[in-house]
C-alpha cells in the first residue's frame, strides 16, 4: 500500500523533546528514534552529531509521521516539513520520482540506502520537497 506521511525537521536537536511532547499530548503512541550514531552512517559523521536524531517515528492508530534533525540545512518555518511517500514497489517509487523531479531539483538520487529501502529526495517545481522510500527489504534499523 502506498502511504503518504509529514516528515518534520527540527532544528538544534529538538527532535527528541518534541516528539517525545507530541506523543504525550496525543494521548500515547509508538515512538521510535534512531540516532547517528546507532547508524551505519555514524563513522562518517563527526562525534558531535552521534546523539542526533537521524530519524524518528510516532504511530498511534491512523496517525503516523516522522522527524529528524539531521537534515541538510537549517529548517526555517514554513520548509521545515517534508513529505515521505512509501511507495509499494519498484516500478511506482521510479514512476512518482520521475515525474515529481521534471522541473524540479534532485537532491538525492534513488538509491539503496542501508535500511534495506530505495530511497531518493526531491524538490518539486513548487518548491515542496518529497522524500520517496520503497522497502525492498526487512528494515534494517
Amino acid at each position: 500500500m502506498t502511504q503518504l506521511n509529514p516528515y518534520v525537521r527540527f532544528n538544534d536537536a529538538k527532535c527528541r523533546e518534541a516528539m517525545t511532547f507530541y506523543k504525550e499530548c496525543l494521548g500515547g503512541g509508538e515512538l521510535t528514534f534512531q540516532t547517528v550514531g546507532e547508524s551505519p552512517m555514524a563513522k562518517d559523521m563527526p562525534k558531535e552529531t552521534h546523539n542526533r536524531i537521524m530519524h524518528a517515528s510516532f504511530k498511534k492508530g491512523g496517525i503516523e509521521f516522522f522527524a529528524s534533525d539531521m537534515m541538510r540545512d537549517k529548517a526555517v518555518v514554513g520548509d521545515n516539513i517534508a513529505l515521505a511517500l512509501n511507495c509499494k514497489n519498484k516500478k511506482e517509487i521510479e514512476n512518482f520520482f520521475e515525474k515529481l523531479s521534471k522541473g524540479g531539483e534532485v537532491f538525492m538520487p534513488l538509491e539503496k540506502a542501508f535500511w534495506g529501502g530505495l530511497f531518493g529526495i526531491v524538490t518539486d517545481k513548487f518548491g515542496i520537497e518529497w522524500m520517496l522510500n520503497f522497502q525492498e527489504e526487512e528494515m534494517k534499523m
